[in-house]
This record gives C-alpha cells, sequence and structure tokens, in this order.
C-alpha cells in the first residue's frame, strides 16, 4: 500500500470518528431540549424532577446537564421556577423532533413495527447525516404513494 493511500485512510478515519464524537457531544443536549419542549406542550413547564423521572436519572444529573445547556444558550433557569427553552433551544428541539419523525417514518415504511422504530429512531436521529436523512424522507414519501 502506498504512502499516500495509508494517509488517506488515516484521514478518512479520523474525520468519521470526529464526526461520531460531535453527534455523542450533541446528542444529550438534543434529547434534553426535545425532552423540555415536549413537558412544556404537556404540562406548561418542565422542571427538574420530572426530567429526572422520564431520563431515569438523578436531580443533580439534570441540574449539572441544564447547567452546560444555560452555556450553551439552549435553555433559561429562574430561581424557583421551571425551565425554560431559549429560541436556540426551541429551533435545535423542533430540528431534533423532525429528524426523529424522518427516521421512524422511515423505519416503518421499510417494515420495522411502530414501537421499534420509535425507539430505534432515538439513537440514529442523532448520528445520521443530512445527505441519509433526505434519501430517507424520499423513501418515506414513495413508500405513501
Amino acid at each position: 500500500m502506498s504512502d499516500s493511500k495509508i494517509t488517506l485512510d488515516i484521514t478518512n478515519s479520523a474525520a468519521k470518528f470526529d464526526r461520531i464524537r460531535r453527534a455523542h457531544q450533541s446528542e444529550v443536549a438534543e434529547d434534553y431540549v426535545e425532552m423540555i419542549y415536549d413537558l412544556i406542550a404537556e404540562t406548561g413547564e418542565a422542571r427538574t424532577v420530572d426530567l429526572a423521572a422520564r431520563f431515569g436519572v438523578t436531580s443533580p444529573t439534570v441540574n449539572a446537564i441544564i447547567q452546560r445547556l444555560q452555556r450553551e444558550d439552549l435553555v433559561e433557569t429562574r430561581p424557583y421556577r421551571s425551565i425554560f427553552l431559549t429560541e436556540a433551544g426551541r429551533a435545535l428541539a423542533e430540528a431534533s423532533r423532525v429528524r426523529h419523525q424522518i427516521v421512524r417514518d422511515f423505519l416503518i415504511t421499510i417494515g420495522v413495527p411502530v414501537a421499534i422504530a420509535e425507539e430505534d429512531a432515538e439513537g440514529v436521529e442523532h448520528h445520521v447525516s443530512k445527505e441519509t436523512l433526505a434519501v430517507f424522507a424520499r423513501i418515506t414519501e414513495q413508500g405513501r404513494l
């Protein structure tokens, strides 16, 4: 194997794993803003205790993540009040919801049972590229015709 081929392989590998690392880093933020969005829509507010219950984690874990989301300007908190999404947080929640829906609908289109498609979409939605997502949407739309 030539040196240029080895260098290209290493570069491609590094780029692939860099994309995966970035997806993992944003996954928690996306899940939290999406859940906050859902809680506000369902109950009118998002509280730490509700997030802890929905994610099956402790309140201190939620608090640490909420502090990170504040630093990233995705949420706002006020003493003794609920958690609120910023404009950027709402945009991220809505984009996550759309990705989730496209992946779920694609999986259902290819024959995956609804309950399993819902669970699988939760993981895939964070790692799928825009190009693959567009193909999923196109196949899903063709399957509806």
